[in-house]
Formats: C-alpha cells, sequence, structure tokens
C-alpha cells in the first residue's frame, strides 16, 4: 500500500510525496488506520521506524477535516515529548506534514522565556507539543486548557518515566476530558510503563514493532577492548583517520563530556559538547553546528540518545558503554538511518566488561570484537602521546613568547 492509497487529505499527500514518503513502515501501516477510525493506540517501537509520522499524519487529517476554517478555537490535540530537542523534532515533522492545510501548530518547552509561548497559544493553534514542565507550567496559569482536547500523544513514554516524569503524567489525567482519543508510544515496556499505559488508554489497540535485531540492519557495530585512560588516544586516531565523516560521541556524564572534548582540544580537533548543563540556546547551536557539518565531532551525554536527529552521522563511539542496555539502542540509532549505512564502536575497558555482556544478552547476539596487536595498540599510545607532547611544549613556548613581550613593553613605558 502506498501513501496516495489512504484516504487522507490531498494537501497532506503532497507534503508526503515532497518529503519523500510512498511507502508507510512497518509502525506507520499499522497505525494510521485504527487513528484515523479514532481508536486508542498503544504502540511499542523503537526510535527511526517512522513513528512520528505514524502519528502526526492520521491527526492532521482528522483536525483539519474537523476545522471548517483557519480559524482555531481550543486546543485539539497535545503530544507530550521528554525532552525540548525531541519536541522540536517532532514540531518539525508535523509542521511539514501539515503544510498548506488548515491545521496550526505550537512548540513550548522549558528554559527559555515563556511569553512568546502563551502569545503563539492566545493566537489559537490546533497541536501543542511539549515537554512535560512547561506544560504544566501554562496549565497551572490558565493559558493551556487540556479539558477540551480530543487527542492526547504521549511519545518516547518509557524515557519520560526515566526522567522522573511519571507523578506528572499521572496528575494530568485529572485534567484532561474522560472521552479523548490517546495514543501511547514507547521504545520499550515493562510492567510500570503497562500500568501507566493501561491508566490512560481505553480499549487500546496494541501494536509492537520488535525485530529479532534490535540494532537496525544497515549498522555495523563493533567493540575494541581499551582501557580507560588510552580510550582518549583511540578516539583521536579514529576522528583523524576519517576527517570527513560526522562522528558522534556518547559518555556517561557531562563532566566526562567536557573532558574529552578538552583532550581532542589539546590535539587540535574541533569538537562541541551537548548535555544538560547548556541551556536552549547553546543546544540549539550546536545542534545546528552539528547537523549542518561545520563542526563534525559532537559528545553529548545519554540524555540526548533518543533527541538527536541528525542526518548522515557516519559514526556513533561509545567512549563509554551505558548504565542501561536499552540505551545502547538508543545510541547506535543515530546512525544508518533510513537507507543510510552506519557504523558504531564502542570502547569498553575492563571493568566495563560485565555491561557489555548485559548488553550482548539483549541484542540477542555478540558484538564482533576488533581485535588490535600489541605494536599497533602501543604506537597509536605513543603517537597520540607525543602529539599532546607537542601540544604542550608549544602552549608553553606561546607564553614564553608572550612573557617576552610583556617586559619589552614594560621597559619601554619606563
Amino acid at each position: 500500500m502506498k501513501f496516495e492509497d489512504y484516504h487522507i487529505n490531498e494537501d497532506i499527500k503532497y507534503n508526503l510525496e515532497k518529503l519523500g514518503f510512498r511507502k508507510p513502515t512497518d509502525i506507520q501501516f499499522k497505525s494510521i488506520p485504527p487513528i484515523l477510525r479514532g481508536e486508542d493506540v498503544l504502540a511499542i517501537a523503537q526510535t527511526g521506524t517512522g513513528k512520528t509520522a505514524a502519528f502526526a499524519i492520521p491527526i492532521i487529517h482528522l483536525i483539519h477535516e474537523k476545522k471548517s476554517s483557519k480559524r482555531t478555537d481550543y486546543v485539539k490535540c497535545v503530544v507530550l515529548a521528554p525532552t525540548h530537542e525531541l519536541a522540536l523534532q517532532i514540531t518539525e515533522v508535523f509542521e511539514k506534514i501539515a503544510n498548506k492545510t488548515r491545521v496550526k501548530i505550537a512548540c513550548i518547552f522549558g528554559g527559555v522565556d515563556q511569553q512568546p509561548q502563551i502569545d503563539t497559544l492566545y493566537k489559537g493553534v490546533d497541536i501543542v507539543i511539549a515537554t512535560p514542565g512547561r506544560m504544566f507550567d501554562l496549565q497551572s496559569q490558565g493559558v493551556l486548557d487540556l479539558s477540551k482536547i480530543d487527542i492526547l500523544v504521549l511519545d518516547e513514554a518509557d524515557h519520560m518515566l526515566d526522567l522522573g516524569f511519571i507523578r506528572d503524567i499521572q496528575d494530568m489525567i485529572h485534567f484532561l476530558p474522560k472521552i479523548r482519543q490517546t495514543l501511547f508510544f514507547s521504545a520499550t515496556i515493562n510492567e510500570k510503563i503497562k500500568k501507566l499505559a493501561y491508566s490512560l488508554v481505553r480499549d487500546a489497540i496494541r501494536i509492537q514493532i520488535s525485530p529479532k535485531d534490535p540494532v537496525s540492519r544497515n549498522i555495523q557495530h563493533a567493540v575494541v577492548f581499551i582501557e580507560t585512560d588510552d580510550k582518549r588516544f583511540f578516539l583521536e586516531r579514529i576522528i583523524n583517520e576519517h576527517p570527513e565523516s560526522k562522528i558522534l560521541i556518547f559518555v556517561r556524564t557531562k563532566v566526562r563530556a567536557e573532558r574529552v572534548a578538552k583532550a581532542m582540544e589539546r590535539v587540535d580537533i574541533e569538537s562541541l559538547t551537548m548535555h544538560s548543563d547548556k541551556d536552549h540556546d547553546e543546544r540549539t547551536k550546536v545542534m545546528n553546528a552539528f547537523k549542518k557539518g561545520t563542526t563534525k565531532v559532537l559528545i553529548a551525554t545519554d540524555i540526548n540518545a533518543r533527541g538527536i536527529d541528525i542526518p548522515n552521522v557516519d559514526y556513533v563511539v561509545n567512549y563509554d558503554l551505558p548504565e542501561e542496555p536499552e540505551n545502547y539502542v538508543h545510541r547506535v540509532g543515530r546512525t544508518g538511518r533510513g537507507d543510510k549505512k552506519g557504523q558504531a564502536i564502542t570502547f569498553c575497558s575492563s571493568e566495563e566488561k560485565p555491561v557489555l555482556k548485559i548488553i550482548e544478552t539483549f541484542l540477542h547476539n555478540p558484538i564482533h570484537v576488533i581485535q588490535i596487536d600489541k605494536e599497533d595498540r602501543a604506537a597509536t599510545i605513543e603517537f597520540a602521546k607525543d602529539n599532546v607532547v607537542k601540544e604542550d611544549l608549544q602552549a608553553l613556548m606561546r607564553e614564553a613568547e608572550e612573557f617576552e613581550l610583556m617586559k619589552k613593553k614594560k621597559k619601554k613605558k619606563k
């Protein structure tokens, strides 16, 4: 079945064709018909499967068909997302699919001045894509009315729970109309997520897209056994051997992200960092620079593993292994998207080997091991250390030159 065969608005069909959407993915094929019928949906699907379009297409069609004019009386749909990066990406998809329709869309999230968002809501919008914190702020101020919405969407529900939003979501139920359509999307399922889902949905159509191998077939993934203190030398080597490649590096903590960036800076490798300490403007600048390829190396923490949707990421490097096996899938899923090929390389130290075993059990397959012989290992470390020494000597020389210049200036003044 092709998108042109669906009974959806012609403008939406045109927009999909322009975006290169010809045939629906599995999640789209299974989700679109029940959503169009007004049924609740509980869907388990990983990121990168096309799930945003799976709910965006039918929602935009339903709202467009119900509106008799461009005038907007109330918010008809709220889409909740765990991070503002993800909220912005969902908004981008909605806006492209809704182009030339009567549907108006707004994105609201924290970390920025709320007044422009309030002004947008007062002008009237049909669909609000929001992060939980800012949504509740505006709801409590009486700016956002949840009592009339027709459709509620929870996207990346498991990630929302990981970030501690379960109480917020449970409290939200009190402000929602009893009669509504609820769409619940999650990458994983467990008892906690099930309990939350069934408190929200009614007689839901359950959809599960879970391939035997959770890692995309487009991704070649491998592990290299490297001790923690030597990881920076091998990262330097990978970056220098692939100067034109876009490389996304995952570390465990924001402190670690900055340390790795500093280590790369010392050997003249430009990189950017992405973590929770960055404000909205900083994060936007970083994402834009990496998207455009003006900076080809990005170092990020797990909080951004799902929020990063960058085209043409050539390599994902797991500098540190993730604490949760699911995060391995989310990390490596940033490459090999669509029909593109991708490479995922994991650095594993001795103390991380138990974590690696858990990840391999989760994947149902061992990860291919890249063997590095002793000579090659020693040469890589020695070469990198030489570069650091040279860089340190150059820095000392510059300091000495600056000191001499200052002395000369002082003599002249005298």
